[in-house]
């Protein structure tokens, strides 16, 4: 593809930009550890927000996207909308929960919520598995991504490409901390959510409208009522109707992994802590779902049908759809357009990398380096070894990245400790009796019970074949199977083993005031701390912002195919629901919901 001046012209002024913000930010990060990884904790909610559907938007989601939507459809994003209940169970269970925890990490939890050696090693381990390789992982991948994309785009090297891109980013986020990485993530979303959005207009524009791809369809054998349909067919081969059944039922509580934690985890909650106040760290995951849900879809999916028609005869792309979305950039986009587009994909790719550079760094600072390596230093030393940590973190990435070919399934080995786990992740806010070998225990049954399935068993072993729907039938039922053992190994560890510390259990509840329910042999000892559960209008709020998502998200996706009436019918709904929560909200701003006495 070739850039003409104005393109490089355009690219040259992004990375300009980035780099001034990281540079502004660099006296302020230079003053603690609390202004590096969390701003000061003043943070508003719609720049919390921003920042965090800004990292999920990285080099190779729209890649992804399109790759599942030209094997199953539209309704082949249920594999990712079905999270939409996991979201809403963050907004309106955790957010407040995790803000009053006042930590700088989600490992430091088990610091404040446990007690004992296990404690200890709980937080230890966490922070360097998920601070170390599963960020390297992470990011390795990413970055891989993001050299396929240059390499189809761009006629330069693409490693020195990439490598020029890693540079910069970890300049401005090793110097300008926290708020350097929110602020170029602000900027880096809507210059990738323009680039999107471009590409969709005229690649849907060079296939004949949104006709013209129905027609198309027709014209490649497929069923357009069918494969536009954006509920899921029973019978599809690319997401069977089991598998559907359990991603609602199951695995959106059950499983976890980086960015979607069950109750929230990870650089969510980093947003959390950061935010200035309770409500604000609501209404940042809240801004979040609704952004990620229903403002990214669809210039997306708009991209992978018009690719599906556009190159109908082109073998190489109908083998690998992922690949369409690249050639449009080339194919359709007019000069100047073609820069927009490529630096919302470096935009996007650097985002990514710009957070988990900065949300690794705080694990293996706050809770290793911190409180069991290096204690009693002032700011400036825990400042600069934060820095230095960062620029560990980037050097490895890099060369995860290089073999990354290599190491693929070693991703999926250490995503397996994750499996099942959900529950206790939930339960140990909301449930006295879980302590930390409950978390250890979980983490250790889920690691052993999926990797006998992965290499003992396979679908072979439950009468399967190796076809891809065979495959993600497999998948389920090692999910059912997982989650299962994990649960009911957590319970017994629970109920077997002691206690934590009970001054440590009613400073916790002094500190987050969880629910009375679950917690009432220690809520007797604190009786001066009056907790307002009010479960009935959380269940409420959740199921309101569930129905605000999904009618959003369907709704313009009616106006966008034609469907006006039944389009509006949706944003109407959608709205009333958004105003059931904002009123809701707006009723407690003044008032807590909880008070001391």
């Amino acid at each position: 593809m070739k850039l003409t001046a104005l393109d490089w012209a355009i690219i040259a002024i992004y990375f300009a930009i980035s780099m001034a913000i990281g540079l502004y930010f660099t006296r302020r990060a230079s003053k603690s550890t609390d202004e590096y990884f969390l701003a000061g904790r003043t943070l508003p909610w719609w720049l919390a927000g921003v920042s965090i559907v800004a990292t999920t938007f990285s080099s190779d989601t729209p890649l992804l996207v399109t790759g599942i939507t030209a094997r199953g459809g539209i309704a082949g994003n249920w594999v990712w909308w079905a999270f939409v209940l996991s979201g809403m169970l963050t907004v309106f269970f955790f957010a407040r929960l995790w803000r009053r925890a006042n930590v700088m990490t989600d490992v430091e939890f088990a610091s404040i919520r446990y007690s004992g050696k296990a404690a200890g090693f709980l937080r230890v381990f966490r922070a360097l598995y998920l601070g170390i390789p599963i960020n390297a992982l992470v990011a390795g991948s990413v970055t891989l991504a993001m050299v396929k994309i240059l390499k189809a785009m761009l006629d330069i090297n693409e490693w020195y490409a990439v490598l020029i891109c890693f540079a910069v980013t970890g300049l401005y986020s090793t110097l300008g901390g926290f708020l350097g990485v929110l602020w170029t993530d602000f900027f880096q979303f809507f210059l990738a959510m323009l680039g999107s959005i471009a590409l969709a207009f005229f690649s849907v524009e060079k296939v004949g409208g949104v006709q013209g791809i129905t027609q198309g369809l027709a014209a490649t054998g497929r069923n357009p009522e069918s494969f536009l349909s954006f509920l899921a067919d029973p019978s599809s081969t690319y997401l069977p109707f089991l598998t559907l059944c359990v991603f609602f039922a199951v695995q959106w509580w059950a499983a976890w992994y980086p960015g979607a934690e069950p109750g929230g985890g990870g650089y969510v909650a980093q947003r959390m802590f950061a935010a200035k106040d309770e409500k604000a760290s609501l209404l940042a995951v809240l801004s979040f779902n609704v952004l990620h849900y229903t403002v990214r879809p669809w210039p997306w999916i708009l991209t992978a049908l018009a690719s599906m028609v556009y190159y109908a005869n082109d073998a190489a792309v109908q083998a690998d759809p992922e690949s369409g979305y690249v050639r449009l950039i080339a194919d359709v986009l007019p000069v100047g357009w073609r820069g927009i587009l490529v630096a919302g994909m470096l935009a996007a790719y650097m985002s990514t990398i710009a957070t988990q550079l900065n949300w690794g760094a705080s694990y293996l600072i706050n809770d290793v380096y911190r409180p069991y390596l290096k204690r009693g230093a002032d700011e400036k030393h825990y400042v600069l070894a934060s820095r230095g940590a960062s620029v560990l973190i980037m050097v490895l990435s890099g060369a995860v990245s290089l073999v990354l070919g290599k190491v693929t399934n070693a991703l999926d080995y250490l995503l397996a400790i994750g499996a099942g786990t959900g529950l206790v992740l939930i339960l140990r806010w909301y449930w006295w009796r879980i302590n930390a070998w409950s978390e250890i225990a979980a983490m250790i049954a889920a690691t052993v019970v999926s990797l006998i399935l992965q290499l003992a068993v396979g679908p072979q072993g439950l009468g399967l074949s190796g076809s891809p729907y065979d495959s993600q039938v497999f998948g389920t039922y090692s999910l059912l199977i997982t989650t299962a053992v994990v649960c009911i190994v957590t319970i017994a560890v629970t109920l077997g083993t002691k206690p934590t510390d009970q001054n440590t259990l009613v400073s916790f509840y002094r500190r987050t005031h969880p629910s009375k329910l679950g917690w009432e042999p220690i809520a007797r000892l604190a009786p001066d701390v009056v907790v307002k559960d009010d479960w009935g209008m959380k269940l409420l709020q959740w199921a309101l912002g569930c129905a605000m998502i999904y009618l959003t998200l369907f709704g313009v996706g009616n106006l966008v195919f034609g469907n006006y009436g039944r389009g509006v019918i949706f944003i109407v709904l959608a709205l009333a629901a958004a105003w059931g929560i904002l009123a809701r909200l707006s009723k407690n701003a003044g008032e807590d919901l909880w008070e001391t006495n």
